[in-house]
């Protein structure tokens, strides 16, 4: 027997009123918290005083960790740019995602991922987000399936290729799909400075999408080299950070702002004043949460790529900007992967809290997916956890078998975590089968006392870990491939 289309219709009516008297629209709404996620450029370990940092203050970023959790085992998705927002984006670790080196595609941008990889950023909108990237991108070249308005974000401003990004007063920059030209920083001019222009579009984007759920990507160029800042952030600390370190880069001919590092006289006062700016930026991001009422239902990250580097000038010795760690970018050493994480979430996550949960870039698509209550699309290797119960104080959390990265430059790198035991091998290009580095971070978390020989079945086990943990790839791989040092 049918039922009237009178009766049908009526049963519908009830069934909506009753479902909107249980739960109104903006319950529903505001069930699906905000997410902002905030990604520096090679932020050491020790770049921020909530870490250590003692010759400078992050007060914006210190009152995140005071208003939050800090992580003190946290891992950047690989020790170069590209990589490690591949491993974020698509919750695989560098044996695994499909960028596993910074491969450059002139005459701008690098490998692209490919359209048949589902994206953190489409997860958000498949969950009904609005999405919005603001930054550095550095996964596809303009016009390929690799762009961020083809992997998820709905918008996009900032620099495209990374090799660019080297620049900080370049002459365009992208809006979308469209080249928005900065004629001010015409020849040698510094009109705009461009992290504080991509900035005004990130504020922007808040300020349009308050009344509705969005997840804000906002990978910086800041602090990476070359190492300026404006004026005003140069004069607070010109002359403090004695003596000076001086740098001779490039500054005329057709590669100027193409890639090579302008000189610079202060790299010490600039490196400061860039994360000063940074440090503000922050402030201004979490202000303008705040203004528009939504910091209650809104989920702030703070971390960086990888570990700090040494180009265009920049001293990480002089700044411990490893802290207790060995390595900076580029080695798979704790300096060069271990990094700063800081997530609130008020009411939900505790306030000045800290933890030693291991993880890493890619538990993030899984853990958003849990707050999200949107099953993610996992791919065939996906390679992380969800940290939710970390963050919300509950017992049941889940522990990774084990962590594991490779590095395609420098004759070939790989590395393992396996509980409280790191395996390093390097030269993998000339031997992948040789006796990994075995240190036991627990005790020597500076990995200076190497414990191989006295562990040979540890070692073993470790090797053959390396061995399982990649599948090959055409474009990314330990045998043929020559990468270009473009970040």
């Amino acid at each position: 027997m049918k039922y009237s289309t009178n009766f049908h219709f009526f049963l519908m009516m009830t069934a909506v009123i009753l479902s909107a008297c249980n739960h109104s629209p903006m319950e529903q709404e505001t069930s699906k918290p905000n997410v902002i996620f905030i990604m520096a450029d090679d932020l050491g370990y020790g770049d921020l005083s909530c870490y250590g940092q003692t010759k400078f203050s992050t007060p914006n970023i210190d009152k995140l960790a005071k208003n939050g959790m800090l992580f003190t085992q946290h891992y950047s998705g690989a020790t170069v740019c590209a990589p490690s927002r591949s491993a974020l984006l698509t919750g695989m670790h560098t044996g695994h995602t499909p960028i596993r080196g910074n491969k450059e595609i002139l005459p701008e941008g690098q490998h692209p991922l490919p359209d048949s990889i589902f994206t953190m950023a489409e997860m958000f909108q498949g969950a009904g987000y609005v999405t919005g990237a603001f930054g550095k991108w550095g996964l596809g070249f303009p016009g390929s399936d690799g762009t961020p308005n083809n992997q998820g974000f709905n918008e996009f401003y900032g620099y495209n290729c990374q090799r660019l990004a080297h620049n900080y007063y370049p002459y365009y920059l992208w809006d979308n799909g469209t080249v928005d030209s900065l004629p001010g920083n015409k020849g040698r001019n510094k009109e705009v400075y461009s992290p504080q222009r991509i900035h005004e579009h990130a504020i922007d984007f808040l300020e349009h999408n308050k009344d509705t759920s969005f997840f804000m990507f906002y990978p910086t160029a800041i602090p990476h080299a070359e190492l300026v800042a404006p004026e005003a952030y140069m004069e607070k600390y010109r002359d403090k950070y004695l003596p000076e370190n001086s740098y001779e880069g490039l500054d005329e001919g057709e590669d100027y702002r193409n890639g090579p590092y302008e000189s610079q006289k202060e790299s010490h006062a600039a490196f400061v004043a860039m994360i000063d700016l940074l440090d503000v930026q922050v402030g201004e991001i979490i202000a303008k949460v705040e203004k528009l009422g939504i910091s209650d239902n809104t989920i702030i990250v703070f971390t960086s790529d990888n570990g700090p580097h040494q180009e265009g000038g920049a001293d990480p010795n002089y700044f411990n900007s490893n802290g207790p760690l060995r390595g900076f970018k580029r080695d798979l050493y704790e300096g060069g992967i271990r990094v700063p994480l800081i997530i609130i979430w008020p009411g939900k996550i505790q306030k000045a809290s800290r933890t030693d949960q291991i993880s890493a870039f890619w538990d993030f698509m899984p853990t958003f997916a849990e707050f999200l209550d949107q099953p993610a699309y996992y791919p065939r290797f996906n390679d992380g956890i969800s940290i939710a119960p970390t963050l919300l104080s509950q017992s049941n959390q889940e522990k990774h078998e084990y962590l594991y990265w490779e590095f395609h430059e420098r004759g070939g790198r790989q590395a393992i975590r396996k509980n409280n035991w790191k395996a390093v091998r390097y030269n993998v290009f000339t031997d992948k089968n040789s006796t990994p580095e075995l240190y036991d971070l627990s005790i020597d978390p500076g990995e200076e006392n190497n414990l191989a020989e006295s562990n040979p079945d540890l070692a073993k086990e470790m090797s053959e870990l390396m061995l399982l943990s990649r599948t090959e790839s055409q474009v990314f791989n330990f045998e043929s491939v020559t990468y270009l040092n473009v970040k």
